[in-house]
């Protein structure tokens, strides 16, 4: 009897990507069958306006969906990518918001020969709930600006984090003026859909990003067990608590750690698992990166933490060959320590390093290669004494364009080890990266 051949890990990303583009025409329907011909340059921008408003008002809630931590999307889509294509979308909707409003205004300027400034006013103050728009308009272009690359590498992340949250406001002060004056709404079906939807999305986010986390920590009790020294500047936190097993947490997944401790309970911080979870702790590897990381180094034992998770696709589950390489550098090294203990197969694990003593968990990879019948290998050096970093994967990994590669480390790193081994015929399907900076 043959084998099954697992499913490719890019099918749900792709039928995803599927529904919101059909979601996406969908949403342009009642503009199409309620607009029998555009006629004027007062006609085609006030149609331009429509159509934007409509994509816009669709866009705002797939948004918040995909960063409402829904199990399901997070363990099959990855919540890197998930993140990837939110900031993606949201570029977008900044930029649908902004053409909607300048083609609405221009348009009915032309339509009612007042000026731009006098038409501004007269929209907002006399069409019912523009105000409310107004201000959602201002603050969700705020949070596209505080998103922006350049604003987001100067901000903290927990500054950012609460910062972003400006975006939930933003949707809920536009959505009553959607069909207070968004004519293609009417009363029908596409009203109905589009409380569907609204209301559909507050109730995933309530659900998964409020109530469950609070009814997990009900449920589970973490404390901090153990901070143990790894390296200078890095820690291993050993989490203990009640009924662990049922979290159903797999080896590569991460958890956002709550820290019930004065300057850290108000920030929830993504953290891997650096070892298979067990049923009576977790295990997370911390590298002194900022406040918060050093902070919670010195975290007491019997410290409460709230926990939301597990999250994550960079599991076993994407899985389909017998050779693999885990690639990492730094604390990215923290999931695949955890994996090399728990995926099948032939293993080799590569970790890149400047020093020595950058080097984290060699006498455990090691003890964990033997028993495993696995390889480790560190790639130590300057960049330049390195040199290509692919022909140095090549020389330490025979056969390396027939090995899947589970990555992660620093986003340079990353960038750089996906270029060279693009270079060294791995196929861009066998590259299995999740980042966490985000």
């Amino acid at each position: 009897m043959t084998a099954r051949r697992a499913p490719s890990p890019e099918t749900v990303p792709r039928a995803v990507l599927a529904l919101i583009a059909a979601g996406a025409l969908a949403a342009l329907l009642p503009w199409w069958l309620q607009t029998t011909a555009v006629a004027g340059p007062a006609g085609w921008l006030t149609g331009a306006g429509r159509i934007t408003g409509l994509l816009a008002g669709y866009a705002a809630p797939v948004l918040l969906l995909l960063m409402a931590r829904i199990p399901p999307l997070e363990r099959s889509v990855g919540a890197d990518r998930l993140a990837r294509w939110h900031a993606f979308g949201g570029r977008y909707l900044v930029g649908l918001v902004t053409v909607h409003v300048l083609t609405i205004v221009w348009g009915y300027v032309l339509t009612g020969g007042k000026g731009v400034v006098g038409e501004a006013v007269e929209i907002v103050l006399d069409w019912p709930d523009m105000i409310k728009a107004t201000l959602g308009t201002l603050l969700l272009l705020a949070t596209g600006a505080l998103s922006a690359r350049a604003a987001r590498r100067r901000l903290g992340y927990e500054t950012w984090y609460y910062l972003h949250l400006g975006g939930y406001l933003a949707v809920a002060l536009g959505f009553a003026h959607q069909l207070s004056t968004g004519a293609d709404l009417g009363t029908g079906p596409a009203r109905a859909g589009w409380y569907t939807l609204y209301f559909g999305t507050a109730a995933a986010v309530g659900w998964y990003r409020l109530l469950l986390p609070w009814l997990r920590d009900r449920r589970h009790r973490l404390r901090v067990a153990e901070v143990r020294e790894e390296a200078p500047g890095v820690v291993s936190l050993f989490l203990t608590g009640q009924r662990l097993e049922s979290l159903r947490a797999e080896p590569g997944q991460f958890f956002r750690l709550q820290f019930q401790a004065p300057g850290l309970r108000w920030a929830a911080n993504p953290y891997s698992l650096s070892a298979p979870p067990h049923p009576r702790f977790l295990r997370f590897t911390v590298k002194d990166l900022g406040a918060h990381s050093a902070a919670v180094a010195a975290l007491a034992p019997g410290t409460p933490v709230r926990a939301e998770g597990p999250y994550g696709a960079f599991t076993a589950r994407r899985q389909r060959g017998r050779k693999v390489l885990l690639l990492g550098a730094g604390v990215g090294i923290t999931p695949l320590r955890a994996l090399l203990e728990s995926l099948d197969g032939e293993l080799t694990l590569v970790q890149r390093a400047h020093r020595p003593s950058d080097v984290l968990f060699r006498e455990e990879l090691t003890v964990v290669a033997r028993q495993r019948g696995a390889r480790v290998h560190e790639l130590l050096g300057p960049r330049a004494d390195v040199g290509d970093l692919g022909a140095a994967l090549a020389r330490l990994v025979p056969d390396l364009p027939g090995h899947e590669v589970y990555l992660c480390g620093p986003d340079a790193f990353a960038a750089e080890a996906e270029r060279a081994l693009r270079a060294a015929g791995v196929r861009r399907s066998r590259i299995h990266h999740e980042s966490f900076a985000f």
